[in-house]
């Protein structure tokens, strides 16, 4: 495992980006042997590290007998190809090891075609003799290799031709979710999308708040496909909570383009929850990431998506760290601070986000017939009724809504 330490933003730390690379490297089942950090001043477009750094590579590989090596960045193919030969060793950089984990691990049918697109795109520039998932059975794209398999030299012309497939195939699931996007907007409940670096503890907030057992482990990734579910919220009767995939910094720019239609799931949402670890050291940098991504998608700032921040993990802190982290979230009235392990905090999130989604109510006045009691039910779960006076055949209710629940409310039954 090696992390090219090409430039240093002041937030990031080269341990936890080390670390973080180890960690995506366990997602799938690698063995981590030796981790380096290697100063990469001038980038060498043969093979990125200067020639004594490779000698030092090919010899770590050659001690530990190790049958991989990662490098935590971009590759060019000629770089990759040059350092197999000189470490002789298969070599991957952090593009592959992602689209790897995420062939793994994308369960539904949308998400195998959004990864294998953006696993062929990638593969278009360097042809190399790993194009063999669609025969694999443990899944996964073929960058890692294994006993028994075929190696299919892949042509330009065959990616080409089914990746036009998969564009078609996808944009058939695109419009079938904007169908169901449309549904749920008619639907009287507002969605929430919890969103954050992978492996801030979002599927555990998820579980705790609905009750649910979605796969919440210890590992980079170990969310991949959007999953919503209904909850109650203080002041919301009925809420939709849908949890995302995990951000990353450097995320490979196929996933960002090919998982366009999983994060519109966040496009969608009447509020965003941005879970971070706080726990982390690069907590900041994590939130960083998350917000360059937000930003572009285009849902952050001013007019975008209203946005709370879920501070998690406080009960891994330390006392000195938790009196500072509670003095700065006592200055915002946007962030709580929680364990979604524990469940500390989480009431007052959950009072928070219930407050955030009825904010910005006003007076409607609206007239029910005497025998509409699911609409009348459904004002007084989403909103605060003021008086209800009987007329003729008319009940005429005066009600405090936000605008999106009066929206909601009469497009009831269309």
């Amino acid at each position: 495992m090696v992390y090219p330490d090409r430039h240093s933003t002041g937030l990031r730390d080269n341990d936890a980006r080390l670390e973080e690379a180890a960690g995506l490297a366990a997602a799938i089942g690698i063995d981590v042997v030796d981790k380096i950090a290697v100063r990469v001043r001038a980038p060498k477009p043969k093979t990125l590290f200067g020639s004594g750094q490779v000698q030092e590579l090919a010899a770590r590989v050659q001690v530990h007998e190790a049958e991989l090596l990662i490098v935590d960045g971009a590759l060019t193919p000629v770089q990759q190809r040059n350092l197999e030969t000189d470490t002789k060793t298969k070599v991957i950089d952090r593009t592959g090891l992602i689209l790897e984990i995420f062939g793994e691990r994308a369960a539904s049918a949308e998400g195998r075609l959004q990864v294998e697109l953006a696993h062929l795109d990638y593969q278009a520039g360097r042809l190399v003799r790993s194009w063999t998932h669609l025969e694999r059975q443990r899944g996964g794209f073929g960058f890692l290799g294994g006993p028994g398999e075929t190696q299919i030299e892949a042509d330009r012309r065959l990616i080409r031709d089914r990746m036009a497939r998969l564009k078609r195939e996808l944009e058939q699931v695109v419009r079938t979710r904007g169908l169901h996007r449309d549904r749920r907007r008619r639907a009287p409940w507002p969605i929430i999308a919890l969103v954050g670096y992978t492996n801030a503890g979002k599927s555990t907030l998820f579980n705790r708040l609905t009750g649910s057992a979605v796969m919440a482990e210890n590992l980079l990734f170990a969310t991949l496909d959007p999953t919503m579910r209904e909850v109650s919220l203080p002041g919301v009767a009925k809420a939709i909570l849908s949890d995302t995939v995990g951000f990353v910094s450097d995320l490979p720019t196929q996933l960002v383009a090919a998982f366009r239609a999983t994060l519109e799931e966040v496009i969608s949402a009447d509020l965003i929850v941005h879970v971070r670890d706080l726990s982390h050291p690069d907590s900041d940098a994590q939130a960083e990431d998350v917000a360059a991504v937000l930003d572009d998608l285009g849902i952050s700032g001013e007019g975008g998506i209203p946005l709370l921040e879920a501070w998690n993990k406080i009960d891994g802190v330390d006392d000195e760290a938790r009196i500072a982290i509670a003095g700065e979230a006592a200055r915002r009235d946007d962030v709580a601070v929680i364990s979604a392990l524990t469940g500390e905090g989480v009431t007052a999130l959950t009072a928070l986000i219930g407050a955030k989604l009825t904010a910005g109510q006003r007076l409607h006045h609206i007239q029910l017939s005497n025998d509409d009691g699911a609409g009348m039910a459904w004002l007084h779960a989403h909103g605060a009724v003021e008086s209800e006076v009987l007329n003729d055949d008319l009940l005429e209710v005066a009600v405090r809504l936000s605008e999106d629940d009066f929206a909601r409310f009469q497009s009831r039954g269309r």
